[in-house]
């Protein structure tokens, strides 16, 4: 087996077991059933939003200590810290507890920059392509096997919703020592950089305009600095107009994603109280599964031969359409007909955000996936804030689940209104030969 993809198969075993998470499907039913003495405002505003704010802090310092450390370290961390939630899920009873394991969320959660950024650090940048494809692949699979899995087990009475939660446990655990047995990495791109060569070292140089004494002109160039080499990845990825239209929906999408996915489970216990049978897990392996059907879509049929304001118009429409699922899940007292407005939500979604991440690739210069995707997810967990605050907290409005879904619902319609208003002002605007250069520019 040649070594690129022996890297790529140990980390997609991981990826692959971390995701079988059979008790997450359950978990609102869980918490607000016998095993726990909590109500649903408790859950909603007092538990849920920490793992949402400490996501949000952790990612800033998980970004830079992921680079400095290497990788390994940060993916060791994501076993230990589910071994932690799935623990005290399982051996804790009190409102304290529950909160400080949203904060072990939150580090499970951002440190997963480190699963999507180790293997681009292990292998040649031509097979980054595929072992892309080859990781979220396994996370898909494994999220497709713990629907399934839970469901079975709670359609055929074998567990209950706190037994799910040692399978995960379980699983937690495997991935933590597998994390063990993953290759070291001996470069990163900003802080451990290996030698460029002479050319390549030289226009780094340029570009950042490293002043070099009259002793060491004849010397080899040094390579950047870690600090200006992010400064320079940054600049020039935000100072383009394309990258900076399509980063924005991305972190505005995922926001919205996000917050519809957090609570989900808590507007199906508000429209069906107590189910004789819920099927939450089979929805979930549904919408895995179509979502990465959309994904796979969306790359052969987006190609980036669509002129930028054609990509734009579409995704104005599926931004709209996003936020009409929304409210076919709120806007009914049927469960089911909650259920089928989730699932065409997340294919949409899963469609829409490849178009949105293909396009801020094709719009990079340099090798900087890393550094601006990581940027945008924070800019994303600012917004999720932002909408807990205003929504779901007493800060703000305290919305019921209803109230806030319907918010939430009109979020997306308004940011696909936004798109095609900027789309027609850009048609408007860029109308003689002069702007259509301009345009290509951009692109």
């Amino acid at each position: 087996m040649k070594e690129w993809l022996k890297i790529s198969c140990l980390l997609c075993v991981f990826g692959f077991i971390r995701e079988i998470r059979p008790s997450e499907p359950y978990v609102t039913e869980f918490l607000l059933g016998p095993w726990r003495n909590i109500t649903n405002e408790q859950l909603t505003q007092d538990v849920y939003p920490v793992g949402t704010y400490s996501h949000l802090v952790q990612l800033v310092f998980v970004f830079l200590i992921t680079d400095f450390l290497r990788y390994k370290p940060l993916i060791i961390t994501i076993g230990a810290a589910g071994v932690i939630i799935w623990s005290m899920l399982i051996w804790t009873t009190s409102l304290l507890s529950l909160q400080i394991l949203e904060f072990f969320y939150g580090t499970y959660m951002a440190a997963e920059v480190a699963y999507y950024t180790y293997i681009y650090a292990k292998v040649d940048k031509k097979y980054y392509p595929k072992v892309t494809s080859h990781t979220r692949a396994a996370m898909f699979a494994g999220k497709l096997v713990s629907g399934i899995t839970s469901q079975l087990m709670i359609y055929f009475e074998l567990m209950d919703y706190k037994e799910l939660n040692y399978i995960t446990l379980a699983t937690q655990i495997i991935a933590m020592l597998w994390a063990f047995g993953l290759p070291k990495v001996d470069k990163s791109l900003y802080f451990h950089q290996v030698q460029l060569p002479i050319t390549d070292q030289q226009s780094h140089i340029n570009d950042l305009q490293v002043v070099v004494s009259p002793g060491e002109q004849d010397s080899t160039p040094k390579k950047p600095r870690a600090l200006d080499l992010l400064w320079l990845h940054f600049r020039n990825a935000y100072t383009n107009p394309r990258v900076i239209q399509w980063s924005l929906w991305y972190s505005i999408g995922l926001a919205g994603y996000l917050q519809v996915t957090y609570y989900m489970q808590v507007l199906w216990k508000e429209i069906e109280p107590e189910p004789k049978m819920a099927w939450n897990g089979a929805v979930d392996a549904v919408l895995t599964a179509l979502a990465a059907l959309c994904a796979l879509a969306a790359g052969y049929l987006h190609t980036g031969r669509l002129r930028p304001r054609a990509s734009l118009l579409i995704l104005a429409f599926l931004s709209a359409a996003e936020g009409g699922c929304v409210l076919i899940c709120c806007w009914t007292n049927d469960i089911y007909w909650s259920y089928a407005g989730f699932v065409l939500f997340g294919a949409l979604f899963g469609f829409a955000i490849t178009v949105a991440s293909a396009e801020v690739a094709r719009n990079l210069q340099e090798d900087s996936f890393g550094l601006v995707f990581g940027i945008n997810t924070l800019l994303a967990l600012v917004f999720q804030s932002l909408l807990t605050i205003i929504f779901v907290t007493g800060t703000g409005f305290e919305l019921d689940s209803v109230g806030q879904y319907t918010a939430y619902a009109f979020y997306f319609i308004a940011v696909g209104l936004l798109y095609l208003i900027s789309v027609l002002v850009e048609c408007l605007w860029f109308r003689d030969k002069d702007s259509e250069k301009l345009e290509n520019s951009l692109d």
